[in-house]
């Protein structure tokens, strides 16, 4: 595997959701699916405003004092994985500070981890633009690939990747989620692996990526593709990210769908609980 930062250029899909003909989006998003394992989508019916303020308030967040941002961090014997998380000068493998949330169901969300400061973060900034968001970004992945209503969950990370030329932001992974979207600022840094070569992610204002994760790569029998990535850092500007994962609900068993498999396409991967799934994948157990 070529481990040399600077990506090639090849471009990655590009699907325009506004087309009339749904037939042709869903031909678009299916060939990038299989081909690459991620897309960018454009005129997806979030307002650009919209993702203006989230990049705003989240940017703000990570310029408070250490002792502000650690005021949301997850306490020592929680087993919660939400909340700050700073960079750990002991992990060079990874170097970004940030922030997680649960954002959908309502159930799932726990107001602890939500910062207070600074003001934007009150109930009538990050409270509003972060339920605003998820309203829509729940709304384009059922149009995306169908996911939604009672069997899923959302998780929002905002990462912040400091200036530097020493280290990877984040190592090469694919999403063990089943799907991600991301938006970022205008500094580039996120790379996929395709072909024996690493190629850069295009900025595109306003665009929502979308990367393909384990679950549907499992459920897709191995048709769809989860595409390995990574996150390079720049060397004068600070790059950031606020990608949602979309995962199963929990108990909810993922494997390859019936209709996608048969005596001619027999099942590759084994029907795993999302949480057995993680387990497995974490501790080096799965069988597939």
């Amino acid at each position: 595997m070529n481990v040399d930062k600077r990506g090639e250029t090849k471009k990655i899909p590009v699907v325009d959701l506004s087309d009339p003909s749904d037939e042709l989006v869903a031909h678009a998003v299916v060939k990038a699916s299989e081909e690459w394992g991620i897309l960018q989508v454009v005129n997806h019916g979030i307002p650009a405003d919209l993702m203006r303020r989230l990049q705003e308030v989240g940017r703000q967040f990570f310029e408070l004092p250490a002792t502000e941002k650690e005021s949301v961090t997850r306490p020592v014997d929680s087993q919660d994985i939400e909340g700050y998380f700073p960079k750990d000068p002991k992990h060079l493998k990874a170097w970004d500070d940030h922030l997680i949330h649960n954002i959908w169901p309502p159930a799932s969300i726990n107001y602890r981890y939500w910062p207070n400061n600074p003001s934007d973060y009150s109930d009538d900034g990050f409270r509003d633009v972060t339920e605003e968001y998820t309203r829509n970004v729940t709304k384009l992945t059922e149009k995306i690939v169908g996911l939604g209503g009672d069997k899923t969950q959302y998780v929002m990370r905002i990462n912040c990747y400091p200036p530097s030329d020493l280290v990877i932001g984040a190592p090469a992974h694919t999403d063990l989620c089943a799907l991600a979207l991301l938006v970022s600022n205008e500094v580039p840094g996120l790379q996929v692996f395709k072909d024996n070569h690493w190629f850069d992610v295009e900025y595109i204002n306003s665009a929502v990526i979308v990367l393909i994760g384990d679950q549907i790569m499992r459920m897709s029998n191995g048709r769809y593709k989860n595409v390995l990535h990574r996150s390079i850092m720049d060397k004068e500007k600070t790059r950031m990210s606020w990608p949602v994962l979309v995962e199963p609900k929990h108990g909810l068993v993922v494997g390859p769908l019936p209709e996608l498999t048969g005596d001619e396409n027999p099942p590759k991967f084994e029907s795993l609980t999302f949480e057995d799934y993680v387990y497995r994948k974490i501790k080096k157990l799965l069988r597939d």
